[in-house]
C-alpha cells in the first residue's frame, strides 16, 4: 500500500509540474521600453525628496502639477542637492554613496541626468567632501551659461568644487574659509555668505581657475540673524532676516550691491507676533514681479523654521503687501514657477504637494503622498 501511495503521489507531482511548466511555456516573453518625456515646460516640477523615514534612499520626484501626475523618479545619493540646466536638457545631482549602504568606502559624484528619459548620462567623481546636510537651494548651482556646476563642500572646512560640464571634468576646488554655499553671479562668478556679514564673490576664468575675490557687506551678524535661503528674481537675490526684514542684493555689471531694506511686517503685524517660517520660506514670480513669504502668527524665538498654511504676497516694486494665500495644509517649503501663468507650490512634511494657481487666485489640488519629505521644489 505504501509503495502504491508513494507512486500515486509521485505521479501527481510529476503531472502538476508538467502542467505548470506547460503554462509557463505559454507565457509571452515580456519586453520593456523607455518612455521619452516631452521637452520640459515651465510647470514641470522636480521635488527633492529627502525622505526622513529612510534618508539613504533619497530621490527626485518628477511631476506635472497641471495634471497632478507623477512622470518619473530619479534615484540619488544620500541627501543629494539638485540643479537644473538653463537649457532644460539636464538635471544635475551631487551624490554621496557608501559601499555598504550605511558604511564602507565613500564615493562622491556629480551625476548628469537626461531631462526626457530620466536616465543618467554621465558622472564625474569628486573629492569626498560634499556637504552632508539637509538639502538647500545653494548647495549645488550652475553658471548662467550652463558651463560650470558649483558644489558646496563641508568637512567642516568649506570649499566649492568646480565642474566643467562641457568637458565632463572637475577643474578646481576653491576654498571659502568662514563662508558657506554658492550663489551664481553671471557666467564666471559665484558668491558665498560669510560669518562676518558679507557676501564673498569669487571670479573664475574659462578654465575654472580663480581670478579674483571681493566682499560686499550686507548685514551685521552681531545685531541680527540672516537666513541664507534666499531667492533669485532677475538680477536680485532677496534674503530675509529671521524677523522678516528683506535685504535685496543686486547684481549690477557683475558686481554685488546691497539694496534698500524693507520689512514684511508692519507695526500692527509685529504686535500680533507675525513672523517668517519654514525651510525654503521665500519664492518669487518674475512675471508678476512679486515675492512670496511663508509666514505664521504667534511667532516665538527659534520657531522660524516651523511650517505654516499661510503665504503673503508682496509687490517687489513698492514692497507693499498685496495678497494672502491660505493652503488647506501646513507647508514647509514653497516654490513659484517662472512662466506667465505661475503656480505656487507648497511641500508638506507629510509628503503632499499643494498646487495654487496665482493667475486665477485659486487652490487647484493637493497631490497627496507624492513624496516622502518634499524638502525643495524646482522648475525650469
Amino acid at each position: 500500500m505504501l509503495k502504491k501511495s508513494l507512486y500515486r503521489t509521485g505521479l501527481a507531482v510529476s503531472l502538476s509540474s508538467l502542467l505548470i511548466s506547460t503554462a509557463w511555456a505559454q507565457l509571452a516573453r515580456e519586453s520593456y521600453s523607455i518612455e521619452i518625456l516631452d521637452e520640459p515646460d515651465q510647470h514641470r516640477t522636480y521635488i527633492v525628496d529627502n525622505n526622513f523615514t529612510h534618508a539613504l534612499s533619497t530621490r527626485i520626484r518628477v511631476v506635472d502639477p497641471d495634471e497632478q501626475k507623477l512622470l518619473g523618479t530619479i534615484s540619488t545619493g544620500y541627501m543629494a542637492p539638485m540643479v537644473l540646466s538653463h537649457d532644460k536638457s539636464t538635471i544635475y545631482t551631487a551624490d554621496i554613496f557608501y559601499a555598504r549602504g550605511t558604511r564602507g568606502e565613500r564615493t562622491d559624484v556629480l551625476t548628469a541626468t537626461d531631462a526626457q528619459t530620466l536616465n543618467p548620462l554621465w558622472e564625474v567623481e569628486l573629492p569626498a567632501k560634499l556637504a552632508n546636510m539637509l538639502t538647500e537651494l545653494y548647495m549645488l548651482t550652475i553658471s548662467d551659461d550652463d558651463r560650470f556646476v558649483y558644489a558646496y563642500n563641508f568637512t567642516p572646512a568649506t570649499s566649492i568644487t568646480v565642474v566643467d560640464v562641457k568637458n565632463q571634468e572637475m577643474v578646481n576646488e576653491i576654498e571659502i574659509p568662514g563662508c558657506m554655499l554658492n550663489y551664481p553671479v553671471g557666467d564666471r562668478a559665484f558668491a558665498s555668505i560669510c560669518g562676518d556679514g558679507t557676501l564673498q564673490k569669487v571670479v573664475i576664468d574659462d578654465q575654472g581657475q580663480e581670478v579674483s575675490r571681493s566682499k560686499t557687506r550686507f548685514f551685521d551678524p552681531d545685531e541680527e540673524l540672516m537666513n541664507e535661503r534666499a531667492i533669485l528674481n532677475g538680477d536680485t537675490y532677496y534674503f530675509t532676516t529671521t524677523d522678516g526684514v528683506i535685504q535685496p542684493v543686486h547684481i549690477v555689471d557683475g558686481e554685488l550691491q546691497a539694496g534698500e531694506r524693507w520689512s514684511l511686517f508692519g507695526e500692527d503685524h509685529q504686535q500680533e507676533n507675525w513672523g517668517v517660517g519654514g525651510w525654503q520660506l521665500l519664492a518669487a514670480s518674475p512675471h508678476l514681479n512679486r515675492l512670496y513669504a511663508l509666514v505664521h502668527s504667534d511667532h516665538e524665538p527659534r520657531k522660524w523654521e516651523d511650517p505654516s498654511d499661510t503665504v503673503w504676497a508682496y509687490d517687489l516694486e513698492s514692497g507693499e503687501k498685496v495678497g494672502e494665500i491660505t493652503f488647506p495644509n501646513h507647508v514647509w517649503s514653497i516654490h513659484v514657477t517662472k512662466d506667465e501663468s505661475p503656480l505656487l507650490l507648497g511641500g508638506t512634511v507629510e509628503g503632499d504637494m499643494e498646487v495654487y494657481d496665482l493667475s486665477q487666485n485659486s487652490h487647484v489640488a493637493t497631490m497627496e503622498e507624492i513624496a516622502g519629505t518634499p524638502i525643495l521644489m524646482l522648475s525650469h
